[in-house]
This record gives C-alpha cells, structure tokens and sequence, in this order.
C-alpha cells in the first residue's frame, strides 16, 4: 500500500524494478500477430519478449553481461505473475511464462509499484557523535547528572584567564587527558566510519539506508587489527567460525588438484561433489552474508559499480561494518570462487554452464538478499557478486584515509594540552556535563556573565596605584582593543578617562620658554614722561 512503512531493503530494489518495467515497455517492439485464425494488435511472443529484455539487462548498468537467459526468463514469470504483462486473453497472476509463440500484451493500467516511505532513524539515541578532547565520561553521555565539581568563574579568576590580553604571561603547565577507553576507541571508528561511508556513497543523510542502531564499533575494530598474515579475519570464539569439513573442502578446491588429499578416492565428478559440500554449507545460512540491515546500503552501491575506485571504496567501508563472522565467510567464498575461475587445470564443474556463471549463479543468493524477497534480489545480487569477486582483494583492504582519519583523531586525543596556572578550573575528576537552556537565558548569561568580571578587572587595574602612569595606559590601551563594549562603557567621553587618569601640563622646551622665534625680535623701549 502506499505510504506504508516497511523496512529499508525494499526502496532501491523497487526503484529499480520500476526503472526496468519502463524500458521494457518503451522499447518492447508489438505487431500484429496471426493466432486461432485472428489477429491481435500490439502483442509479443513470449521468445520475442525474452530475446529484448535479455539483451536490454545485459546492456544496462545495473545488471550487465552476467546476466543469463535463465534469469531473465524467470523475470518474465514474476511480471506475467505482477501483471506487468498479460496473455492476449487477459489472463495473468500465475509464473506460467513460456519461452515459446505464445502471446502476450501490456495491460492498460500501470504495472509500477508505489515507492515504499523510509522509516525515520533521527530520534535514536545511538546516533554516533565524535568525542571531543574534553569528553571524560563514557559515551552515551547521561543527562541530569551533575558535576563532581562545580566551575564557578570569580573576578580572580577571569582575571587570570584574561591576563594575556592585558599584557601578563603567567605560568604554564601541560595538562594531559584520561586514557581513552576501548569503548570510546569503538565509538570513534563507528562514528567516522558511517560518516565515511555517508560521504563515499554521495548522500546528504543516511537516514531509510542505515539505522547507526545497526552498526557496532567493536565489529569494525575487529575486522581491522584481528587479521592474519593474508588480511583474513580472525576469530576469538572458534564456535563462530566455519566447520573444519567445510574449510577443507575450500581448500581442495580452490588449490585443486594440488589441494586434494591423498587418502580421498579421486572419482571422475570428485570436484562437483566437493563444490556441491560448500554450496550446501552457504545456501543454508540463515541470511545473507552481507546481513538484511546492510542490504539497502549494498543495493546502493550498484549505482556506482561504472566507477571501479569509487565503488571499491564503498565496498571497503561498507564491508568493515559487517559480523566477523560474515565477513570472514565472504572473504573466503570470494576468494574460492576467484581461483576457481581462473584455474585451467580444474575440469569443467557443470556440462551447459561455464564455470564463472555457475560460481556467481550459485553463491549469489547467499551473499546478498532482502528479507522480503524482492522481485530482482537475484539480478542485483548477481552483479554486485560479480564485481566482488573480480575486485576482492582490493575490497577487503582497509581503506587508507579513513584509516589515518581515526588514527589522528586519537592522536589529538591523547596528545597534552598547555594550561596557564589558575586560568581555568580544573575539570580532570569531573565528568562532562551539559544541560540545554532557553535562548533568552543563554543571552542574558552571556551578557552578565562575562562582563561583571570584566569590569573588576577594569577597575582594579585603574585602582593598582603601584602601576606607573605609562604602563597603565599601555594596559588600557590593550583592555579597549580586547573588550571594546566594557572599555566604552566605564569610559564613555575622554572626560571621564582624564577624571581618572589626568594628563599632566605638558612642559615648554627650554629655547621656547621666553621667545617667540616666529616674531622678529623687538628690544624693550619705555616711554617716559616731563612735568613742567
């Protein structure tokens, strides 16, 4: 139904599916076809039908060469079944497609299926967020819980955190942060790992693709640092991995004929038998290697497959996020399937099928699928199949820059930081702590928070009678460069500042006290006067 929620896996397959359905009914070629002595106009043979939309599958993008006639038959069954098609009778909602003369029509109404909406993720509380250099608590931070030691800010105090600003340079001393734990080390690589990976792919959320509940850091960390000498995964709980027969069986057949015991019999068929034990074991998970939680992120990546670098680094990320297990698994069937394609003296392992098409056709399933059994889970896991065997090796290599990415953030920190004497409280036993407020009491804080200490500061520096005249111009000169709107306001005319700090009389120079050099010199005359 539309607008039903369900889960992630079917968006992108159902987008494709109605991308698919529309080029095979733009570009089906219908005539009129003679059948029962009558025509029918607009119609299509079922080999008609399967000769274009085999051709068309293989052209596009999405599904490419490895797509088989088989296949492809079996699409034709779930559009009669869909009603994408239509018998000339109108029948339909069975899979009896035939590769024969028998015709077929589009029917009228419109075939295509409703985009399902994407749950939304963006109240979880696992959403990853990066540690900071002054988180000490362990991650997820808890709410409501106070502080072992409360950070009151005193006028003493601003003043030495300000004392730079006005010209003083107290002492220092380094202060180093708490030992980052392993659960933060996880949270790290899960953080900047999605983020990566949100990057690679080109999207502007993950959120409908992967719910971050779904991702663990100790899953990345392990497939990164617990791996042999050939980049295997390497598992602590031995329980998990796979049975000794079934690694066995890999062995033989991937080293074949140098891999087969001695002790077995080699009868003629011996290999298909020993393909056909490691088949059994992967058709007989209970999901997917690749897990229904990944899937709408690995149908994702189909649409970047034309572009080998990008792709292979989506795959690179994407795969870090998978069970240890599971990615254990697909590293070794991936690698077998590899050799056996390219191994020339191993015989033929089916009489009508060429090896590499067995291989894919055979394991694809088992790699990736949906939970809901979409209609071209076959098709898409065919083609991202097909490029993961081709490129495994470079697939399951670490990816270098989130690598260094997350190995300098750690460094940061664990790296020291300089702290001037006093200039701040000493938070090393207290947890972080952050409590949200209204916007009309952050500003008001912001206001007086910082300006009453700021005018203590002012006005104890005006009163420090020990300071000579010059020096505490100096000072105040630099304290209305830093706070410009306190400064303005204690001093709001030149009246007020030479209230404070008067200026003395300037004193004349000793050549300018008595003479005027700018008015010729006029020697003194008196006048005098005679009685009679």
């Amino acid at each position: 139904m539309e607008g039903e929620v369900i889960g992630p896996g079917p968006y992108r397959a159902t987008k494709l599916w109605n991308e698919t359905i529309k080029l095979f009914r733009g570009g089906m070629p219908l005539r009129r076809h003679w059948a029962n002595f009558r025509y029918y106009d607009s119609t299509f043979t079922g080999s008609e039908a399967l000769d274009y939309l085999h051709e068309l599958l293989r052209s596009n993008y999405n599904f490419g060469p490895e797509v088989t006639r088989y296949q492809t038959l079996q699409l034709l069954r779930k559009f009669f079944k869909a009603h994408v098609i239509e018998d000339v009778k109108g029948r339909h909602g069975t899979e009896d497609f035939e590769d024969n003369s028998h015709l077929y029509r589009f029917p009228t109404m419109s075939p295509l299926k409703s985009l399902p909406t994407r749950p939304s993720w963006r109240d979880s509380s696992d959403l990853p967020r990066l540690i900071r250099w002054d988180d000490y608590e362990e991650l997820p931070l808890k709410e409501n819980v106070a502080p072992q030691k409360s950070a009151v800010l005193t006028s003493d105090l601003w003043n030495k955190r300000h004392s730079v600003a006005i010209g003083d340079v107290h002492e220092c001393k380094l202060i180093r942060r708490r030992e980052v734990t392993s659960k933060q080390v996880d949270h790290i690589w899960k953080s900047m790992t999605v983020t990566h990976l949100q990057r690679v792919l080109g999207l502007k959320t993950l959120e409908g693709i992967l719910n971050p509940v779904h991702v663990n850091g100790k899953h990345i960390v392990h497939n990164i640092f617990s791996v042999n000498k050939t980049g295997i995964v390497v598992l602590e709980n031995k329980a998990e991995d796979m049975p000794y027969w079934v690694i066995s069986a890999m062995k033989c057949l991937a080293n074949w004929p140098d891999g087969s015991d001695a002790k077995q019999p080699l009868y003629p068929g011996f290999e298909r038998d020993v393909l056909r034990t490691v088949a059994d074991y992967y058709q007989r998970l209970k999901e997917p290697l690749l897990t229904y939680h990944l899937y709408e992120v690995f149908v994702n990546i189909l649409s970047l497959l034309q572009e080998q670098d990008k792709a292979t680094e989506a795959l690179q990320v994407s795969c870090l996020l998978l069970p240890p297990p599971n990615r254990r698994r697909l590293q070794l069937l991936l690698r077998l399937m590899d050799r056996v394609c390219h191994n020339p003296r191993l015989p033929p392992l089916n009489d009508t099928i060429a090896t590499r098409t067995l291989m894919v056709q055979m394991f694809s399933h088992c790699v990736l699928g949906s939970p809901d059994d979409m209609d071209l889970d076959e098709l898409l896991a065919t083609k991202l199949v097909t490029f993961m065997m081709e490129h495994h090796n470079a697939v399951f290599q670490v990816n270098t820059r989130l690598r260094c990415q997350v190995e300098e953030h750690l460094s940061h920190l664990k790296r020291a930081q300089i702290k001037y004497a006093g200039s701040d409280t000493d938070f090393s036993a207290s947890p972080a702590f952050c409590k949200q407020i209204k916007r009309v009491d952050c500003e008001e804080q912001k206001v007086i928070g910082t300006q009453i200490p700021l005018q203590q500061l002012l006005e104890g520096l005006i009163a420090d009678k020990e300071l000579p005249v010059k020096d505490k111009k100096k000072r105040l000169k630099q304290f209305q460069k830093s706070y410009p709107e306190v400064y303005q306001k204690r001093f709001p005319t030149e009246e007020s500042k030479a209230a404070v700090i008067p200026e003395k009389t300037p004193r004349l120079k000793p050549h300018l006290m008595f003479f005027n050099l700018k008015k010729p010199f006029q020697p003194f005359q008196r006048s005098w006067s005679f009685r009679a």
